[in-house]
């Protein structure tokens, strides 16, 4: 992350494609191959490296119940 880059979002190697993109596009149905032909300057370990992130974030150490 580069508070001069895309407003300190994480970013792909520096490139100004954030993180958050591309979980985009591979929600919204878009295969890595297809994201890949629209976006030559990224590669394939970008879009692995993009989906390792994001499992790192979603690990969750402690879940608290809240009642009702």
């Amino acid at each position: 992350m580069n508070p001069e880059i895309c407003h300190g979002k994480p970013t792909i190697r520096g490139l100004r494609y954030p993180v958050e993109m591309v979980l985009e596009l591979l929600s919204a149905g878009m295969s890595a191959a297809e994201i890949l032909a629209d976006y030559p300057d990224l590669e394939a370990e970008d879009i692995t490296a993009v989906l390792e992130y994001a499992t790192q974030l979603s690990r969750i150490q402690r879940v608290d119940v809240l009642s009702a």
